[in-house]
């Protein structure tokens, strides 16, 4: 499926679960509600797949800015801080983003899923509660690929291939500070999970369940 831009994962779910009297149906893959793109939907016996697709390479296309910061690093929240961008060496950008590339640790956003003493990060988050004061879990992530345009600087289109459970956020996040200024995020789009293509998928309006068997 191509998720809609505010839809969170589990409202494609729900939709396609009373759309096609799924008993068993599930998502391989969260993607954040302002993001779009491939979803890959379980259902009937290949539910006890999603940790397969789970597993398989991502890649994403978007467009992250420099000079100013959100709290959750994208448009969902307002923003909070401006940086300078005038001491930026465009031609360094290139060896920016390759310095990403290869397998590295990563501190996930405080917006986002992840339990930590038994509540979500993002939970914490609008409780006010700032990321350095929580003890929150790096994770191993492979960023295989890093392609970026800057004709438009300061905003950045991007090109991401990488390993599951990494977050986009963050690397703009890092980015952002590797050039010791800031960013955020203005678009995200997953276009592949393994051999999976956004061009295959269809949306929640063309969806039609009578065109499936659940086995």
């Amino acid at each position: 499926m191509d998720k809609p831009a505010t839809w969170t994962s589990f409202d494609v779910v729900k939709k396609m679960k009373y759309a096609g009297s799924f008993k068993k149906i599930g998502h391989a893959g969260t993607l954040d509600p302002l993001a779009t793109g491939l979803l890959i939907i379980c259902v009937g016996k290949y539910t006890k797949k999603i940790d397969y697709f789970q597993s398989l390479t991502k890649t994403y296309t978007g467009t992250f800015e420099l000079g100013k910061t959100t709290p959750s690093i994208d448009l969902e929240t307002p923003f909070d801080q401006e940086f300078p961008i005038d001491h930026i060496d465009i031609s360094k950008l290139k060896e920016i983003s390759n310095s990403f590339v290869g397998e590295s640790q990563q501190a996930p956003p405080i917006y986002s899923a992840i339990k930590l003493n038994g509540q979500r990060l993002y939970t914490h988050a609008r409780n006010g509660i700032q990321a350095e004061d929580l003890a929150i879990k790096l994770r191993d992530v492979h960023i295989y690929s890093f392609d970026i345009d800057v004709a438009q600087f300061p905003e950045i289109h991007f090109k991401i291939t990488c390993s599951k459970g990494t977050y986009i956020r963050s690397i703009v996040r890092d980015f952002g500070m590797r050039v010791n200024s800031g960013a955020y995020l203005k678009k995200l789009v997953r276009t592949g999970i393994g051999e999976y293509r956004i061009e295959h998928a269809q949306t929640i309006s063309t969806f039609d369940p009578s065109n499936y068997e659940t086995l």
